[in-house]
C-alpha cells in the first residue's frame, strides 16, 4: 500500500496554509483551539475553540495572535470571527478551580471542552504549542500556532476578548486592583496593589506572589485558598447545555444557537435579573462550590452571545509574552 507523500507547509506561506493543505488532504473541518489567562494571577482562564468556513469567506482581514493586536482590532475580529464561523465556543475557569486543580489540569480540561462543544465536529484540531489528549479525532500542536493556523488564531482572540470583558466587570466590583487596565497579570502596579489591599477572591492563591501577600505562602498550592476568599451560592439544576465531568467549567457561549444572555439559563427573559443563587456550573447540581463571580457577569451560560461594546483598555501584548 502506498503511502501519500508529506505536506510540507512553510511559515512563510501565510495564515491559512495549514488549514488549506489539511483540507485538500481530505479534512474540511479544521478546528483551532487557543486560552487566554495562563500568566495571569487574578481572573479565570479561558479557553476557546473555532472553525472558520473554507474559501474567502473563512478568511478574516487583519487575523492574527490576539497579543499582537490592538484592543480595537480584536472586538473587531472578534466580531468577524462570531458571524463567520461555522461553529465556535468558549469555556472558562474560574480562579478558585484553577487553584484547586492546577493550572495545565485546567488548561487540558478547558480546551477539551470547548472543542468537544462545537456544534460542528472536527476532522482535525490545531492547538497552540502543546496537544489536548482525549480527543477523538486526529490533531497537531503547533509551535506559536496563533500565528501559524487562521482557526487558532480566531480561537485565541475569543478567547482573550471573553477574558478582557470578563476583567473589565470584575474592575466595577474590586476597583482597588485596577483589572481593566492590566487584566489579572503581574504588573508593578498590580504588585503594588495586592500588598496594599492584600488578594480578593479572584485572585489565585496558588501562585507564589498572591500566597506571599496572603500569608499562605506556607501551605501546599492547591491549600492555599481560603475558604473566605469565595462567595457560597446555592445549587440550581444543572444546565442541559454544558456536559462532562469536569467540574468548575463554564461553557461561555458556543456558536450557531441563539440562547440566554450572561448569568441566566436559557429561555429566560434575557432582559430580566438573574433569579437570586443563580449558579452556572455543570457540577453544582451535585456538589455546591464556592464561586466569587458576581451574579449576571460574563461567566455563565449563554449560547451564540453577542458582542458587547468595546471598553476602553490599554494594550497588554508585553504582559502576555508579545512584542510591542
Amino acid at each position: 500500500m502506498l503511502t501519500p507523500p508529506r505536506t510540507i507547509v512553510r511559515r512563510e506561506a501565510g495564515l491559512y496554509a495549514l488549514e488549506r493543505a489539511l483540507q485538500r488532504r481530505g479534512f474540511r473541518y479544521v478546528a483551532g483551539a487557543d486560552e487566554a489567562g495562563r500568566g495571569a494571577c487574578a481572573g479565570p482562564l479561558v479557553a476557546a475553540a473555532a472553525i472558520l468556513p473554507e474559501g474567502r469567506r473563512g478568511e478574516i482581514e487583519g487575523l492574527a495572535d490576539s497579543k499582537l493586536l490592538t484592543p480595537a482590532s480584536r472586538e473587531r475580529i472578534y466580531d468577524e470571527v462570531v458571524a463567520r464561523a461555522l461553529a465556535y465556543a468558549v469555556v472558562i475557569i474560574p480562579a478558585e478551580e484553577v487553584d484547586a486543580r492546577g493550572l495545565h489540569v485546567c488548561n487540558l480540561a478547558a480546551m477539551r471542552r470547548a472543542l468537544a462543544s462545537l456544534s460542528t465536529r472536527p476532522e482535525y484540531v490545531l492547538t497552540d504549542g502543546f496537544g489536548v489528549d482525549g480527543l477523538d479525532v486526529p490533531g497537531l500542536a503547533v509551535w506559536k500556532g496563533d500565528r501559524v493556523a487562521a482557526c487558532v488564531a480566531a480561537a485565541s482572540v475569543l478567547a482573550k476578548v471573553t477574558r478582557d470583558r470578563i476583567m473589565v466587570e470584575l474592575d466595577g466590583t474590586y476597583p482597588a486592583y485596577g483589572f481593566a487596565e492590566h487584566k489579572g497579570y503581574i504588573t508593578p502596579e498590580h504588585t503594588a496593589a495586592l500588598r496594599e489591599h492584600g488578594p480578593c477572591g479572584e485572585h489565585r492563591f496558588s501562585y507564589v506572589n498572591v500566597a506571599s501577600v496572603s500569608g499562605r505562602d506556607g501551605s501546599p498550592p492547591r491549600a492555599r485558598r481560603p475558604v473566605s476568599a469565595g462567595r457560597r451560592v446555592s445549587v440550581p439544576e444543572a444546565p442541559e447545555t454544558l456536559f462532562g465531568d469536569d467540574p468548575g467549567a463554564f461553557l461561555a457561549h458556543a456558536g450557531g444557537e441563539v440562547g440566554a444572555a450572561p448569568g441566566t439559563r436559557p429561555g429566560t427573559d434575557p432582559g430580566a435579573p438573574p433569579a437570586e443563587g443563580t449558579a452556572s456550573s455543570a457540577d453544582e447540581a451535585h456538589e455546591p462550590m464556592e464561586r466569587s463571580c458576581p451574579a449576571g457577569s460574563t461567566v455563565g451560560v449563554a449560547l451564540g452571545e453577542r458582542p458587547r461594546p468595546s471598553a476602553p483598555v490599554g494594550e497588554d501584548v508585553v504582559m502576555e509574552g508579545g512584542e510591542r
